[in-house]
């Protein structure tokens, strides 16, 4: 028992940003999701209602990842605006990718909304994944 206690005890170390990255993501997503439902089952514009979901999503997932997910330290107020200002370019690229995902399924195809959107949010963590691990949170070497 204890060896088996010992194995999962090395795979959470190992996989331990990728484990809390999902965790993360399925908040934000839920995040992203639920304010977006809500904007639209109201009637509203399901472009701007998107936009802001994507604000407040992308509000929690920068907290979350800085602390919980890659543990990057405060150095000063330069590299904290830095990467900040980095996240938040690179989530408007997917923001962008976003768009054009929902605007193709939902207007072009005429596609289930929630359908559309789950599909979409898939596209954009991956993206954000890959962009938060190899360019905004990168570790520096020492």
């Amino acid at each position: 028992m204890e060896l088996l206690a010992n194995k999962i005890k090395k795979l959470y170390q190992k996989y331990k940003a990728v484990i809390a990255y999902l965790f993360w993501g399925v908040v934000t997503t839920v995040i992203n999701i639920g304010i977006f439902m809500v904007w639209v089952k109201l009637g509203l514009n399901y472009q701007v209602g998107n936009v802001i979901a994507w604000f407040f999503a992308v509000l929690v997932a920068y907290i979350s990842n800085k602390i919980w997910v890659f543990s990057t330290p405060f150095r000063n107020m330069h590299s904290f605006f830095t990467e900040m200002g980095s996240f938040f370019f690179f989530r408007i690229m997917t923001l962008v990718i976003d768009i054009i995902i929902t605007w193709i399924g939902i207007t072009l195809l005429q596609w289930d909304t929630f359908i559309v959107k789950v599909l979409d949010n898939v596209v954009v963590v991956l993206a954000n994944y890959f962009f938060s691990k190899w360019y905004i949170f990168k570790k520096i070497k020492q």
